[in-house]
């Protein structure tokens, strides 16, 4: 990912390489390399590049290196979360170094008031999401014709969110703009009319072919059932020392609210983020985060765009995430600056082809695990482990079950399961009698109380796992 290029290589400002040097950085990413140059010439770029890239950083430097501390608004970056513009304004605020400028950070679910106070008290550089921006400029506290420079970044994911409307709206009273950096993981072709309607021969800068960085980190899958992932969770948050901080990531906002509630009753102390929480609250459990006075946040991918933080020991991937980048994203949050990180996920029989993509695109080492051991002195689980037969059925919920036992004829068999069940003949699927056991198919309704009375009745019995 890193170039031998150093960023001394440019034209930047000494604050600039102030910056950077107190951040320790020294040497650019592939993007930067390929995409500062052109942006400081004053041409406009459109650059494919992940998240994770550096890009924040390609787009950032040019922006702080043309800007001047005027008070006057200068530059506009729109961005299509709350949490990444407020993750790129600290970005770019951390490489400024002395030199002064004023960014300001204006989205919505937040005091309109207070944004709208500190814009006219004067901004070098917005940042922003398209609808407060629009909002801000109809209350005539953002003036789009003062900027030269525009900066889109995720332009793909704008798209998705239906942004492209107000984006459009936004450029169109830009009168004065003179330079255009959009960035994007992908190109539809919607994104390329759009970018021909707004930018003049552009400079394409690709680089979406470079690996995205894999963390040296410990990675494991476990085999489970939905219904026991947070007995596996419980016993991954057991490890935990006392200056360990973890991150869980799940796909939805509901199984966010779900986990939180389910792991304070086994008396955990988690904090939930999502999009559906007011800002103040997603703020102030980013900030505790960050500050170390909380260690574990259950969060969607979209919700940790801000959860940075250098002391995350462990992720736990508790749903298999949809995208094979994000899970590269996700176990990205823990490993950082050489120290000991450790990712978990736990991967149901429908997750395994997805897990197998995982592997394959990125040519990964998760190894294959059983839940780790409780730690010494403590003999209870913090959850509860249930029994749970659901990994083990087919399509039709019917669970093999293995008999250490062949004399019984398969009319015995049936007759002995429906009258000790209590249940129709509908709950049997296959018999098959073999030499040396017998296989009966119970559906999984019944076949924990199968097992129970089978080995109650000396008649070893156990579930075979697909």
């Amino acid at each position: 990912m890193f170039t031998t290029t150093p960023f001394t290589a440019w034209d930047l400002s000494n604050d600039l390489i102030d910056g950077l040097n107190e951040l320790g950085w020294e040497f650019s990413t592939q993007v930067q390399k390929d995409t500062i140059p052109l942006a400081i010439s004053g041409v406009n770029v459109i650059g494919q590049a992940r998240t994770g890239s550096g890009k924040t950083a390609a787009f950032g430097l040019p922006v702080l290196n043309s800007c001047k501390p005027t008070g006057n608004l200068q530059a506009l970056i729109l961005a299509p979360t709350r949490e990444l513009a407020n993750q790129v304004s600290d970005d770019i605020n951390s490489i400024q170094g002395k030199k002064g400028l004023k960014i300001i950070t204006v989205y919505g679910g937040t005091d309109l008031e207070k944004q709208a106070k500190s814009l006219d008290a004067g901004v070098d550089i917005v940042v922003g999401t398209p609808g407060r921006v629009m909002d801000m400029s109809k209350r005539g506290h953002i003036d789009l014709s003062a900027p030269s420079m525009f900066v889109l970044d995720e332009a793909d994911r704008m798209l998705d969110m239906g942004f492209f409307p107000d984006i459009m709206w936004i450029i169109e009273r830009m009168v004065n703009r003179k330079q255009t950096l959009l960035f994007s993981a992908t190109f539809p072709q919607e994104i390329i009319d759009a970018a021909n309607e707004f930018m003049d021969e552009p400079e394409f800068v690709l680089t979406s072919t470079e690996k995205l960085d894999i963390p040296p980190i410990d990675q494991f899958s476990v085999r489970i059932g939905r219904a026991n992932k947070l007995w596996v969770v419980g016993r991954l948050l057991s490890h935990m020392s006392d200056e360990d901080q973890t991150i869980i990531f799940t796909n939805t906002k509901r199984m966010v609210d779900i986990l939180v509630q389910r792991l304070k009753k086994n008396r955990f102390d988690i904090q939930g983020i999502h999009g559906d929480m007011s800002q103040n609250q997603r703020e102030k459990i980013i900030a505790n985060f960050k500050e170390g006075n909380s260690r574990v946040v259950i969060a969607t991918d979209v919700a940790a765009r801000g959860l940075d933080v250098d002391g995350i020991t462990l992720v736990i991937n508790y749903d298999v995430p949809d995208d094979v980048d994000n899970y590269v994203h996700r176990i990205g949050r823990t490993g950082r600056i050489g120290r000991k990180g450790e990712a978990w996920m736990l991967v149901g029989r429908d997750d395994v082809p997805q897990l197998n993509k995982i592997i394959a695109t990125h040519s990964l080492n998760i190894i294959p695990s059983d839940a780790p051991d409780l730690p010494d002195g403590m003999e209870r689980d913090p959850v509860r482990k249930q029994e749970d037969n659901t990994e083990a059925a087919d399509v039709f919920g019917m669970v093999p079950i293995r008999l250490e036992a062949t004399n019984f004829s398969k009319n015995q068999l049936v007759n002995k399961i429906t009258s000790s069940l209590n249940c129709s003949e509908l709950a049997i699927g296959d018999i098959v009698i073999n030499s040396d056991c017998t296989i009966v198919e119970v559906h999984n309704k019944h076949a924990s109380l199968a097992l129970k009375s089978f080995n109650s009745n000396n008649i070893n019995a156990s579930v075979i796992e697909n």
